[in-house]
C-alpha cells in the first residue's frame, strides 16, 4: 500500500492532466535486474509510463552516461511514437545510446557547456572465438552503428554531411552544447552548473572532459556503496524465491 502511494505522489507531482516529466539520470539498461540504481531506466519502466500518460506532452530530462544499445533503441522508437509534444533538457550529459535517445524529442534544449559525446558502438567478447565469429561480431556492429546514424541523419542541420558525422563517431567526440549546436538543430541554453552523472559507463570513455570526470568521481564510491546493498538485497529475493518452489 506504501508503494502505491509513493507511486501516487510522484505521479501527480511530475504530472498533469497536459503534461507529464520523465527523466534519464543513470544508465540506460536492459531489464530491472540491471537496474542497479534508481535512476536507471529500461523499456519496460518507459512503456509502462508512457501507457499512464498517452496523449500528454512530455518534458524529457536527462544526464546519462548511456548504456545498453539495444534497449535505448527501443526507448528512442516508443518516445518517438508516443502522441504529444516532447521537450528534451540535456541537463549535463547525453552520452554514447542516451545521445540517441534524446534525439526523439521535437524539440532539443542544450546549456552551451553540457555534453553531447557519439562513439562507435561496441561489443564485449567472452570465451573463445575463430576469425568467422570476429568478422560476425564486427558486421553486426557495422548494422548497429548504421541505425544509429540513420537517427543522427534524421536531426542534422542542413548542410551538414552524415560523412561528418561517421568521423566524429570514430573519434569519440564530446561536443560541449554549443558545438553540438553546430551539427544538430539543438536550442542552446545559458550555462548551467554541470549536475554529477550516475553512470558506470564512463569508465569505459577514453575522452571524458576533466571538469565531468570529477564530477563523476565524487559519486563513484557513493553509487559501489549502493550497488552492493542492492546486489544483497537481489540474493535474498532469489534465496526466498527458492525457498516457496
Amino acid at each position: 500500500m506504501a508503494n502505491d502511494n509513493l507511486n501516487e505522489f510522484l505521479k501527480i507531482k511530475n504530472s498533469t492532466e497536459t503534461s507529464s516529466s520523465l527523466y534519464f539520470y543513470g544508465d540506460i539498461v536492459c531489464d530491472e535486474w540491471d537496474a542497479w540504481t534508481e535512476e536507471d531506466q529500461y523499456p519496460l519502466s518507459i512503456k509502462n509510463f508512457l501507457t499512464t500518460e498517452q496523449g500528454k506532452d512530455l518534458n524529457i530530462y536527462i544526464n546519462s552516461g548511456g548504456g545498453s544499445v539495444f534497449a535505448g533503441m527501443a526507448i528512442y522508437n516508443m518516445l518517438k511514437r508516443h502522441e504529444g509534444f516532447k521537450t528534451v533538457y540535456v541537463d549535463g550529459v547525453a552520452a554514447s545510446i542516451a545521445s540517441v535517445i534524446a534525439l526523439a524529442g521535437d524539440k532539443v534544449v542544450i546549456p552551451a557547456n553540457a555534453y553531447f559525446m557519439i562513439h562507435k558502438p561496441w561489443v564485449g567478447l567472452m570465451g573463445a572465438y575463430n576469425s568467422d565469429k570476429l568478422i560476425k561480431a564486427s558486421e553486426d556492429l557495422n548494422r548497429i552503428e548504421e541505425g544509429i546514424l540513420n537517427v543522427y541523419k534524421d536531426n542534422l542541420r542542413e548542410g551538414i554531411d552524415i560523412e561528418e558525422i561517421k568521423e566524429k563517431l570514430r573519434e569519440e567526440t564530446w561536443f560541449t552544447g554549443k558545438e553540438a549546436s553546430n551539427y544538430f538543430n539543438f536550442e542552446v541554453d545559458e550555462k548551467k552548473e554541470v549536475a554529477a552523472c550516475v553512470s558506470d559507463c564512463f569508465t569505459k570513455y577514453n575522452k571524458i572532459p576533466h571538469v565531468l570526470k570529477n564530477k563523476v568521481d565524487k559519486t563513484s564510491n557513493e553509487k559501489e556503496s549502493n550497488n552492493k546493498k542492492r546486489v544483497q538485497m537481489k540474493l535474498n529475493l532469489l534465496k526466498l524465491g527458492g525457498l516457496n518452489d
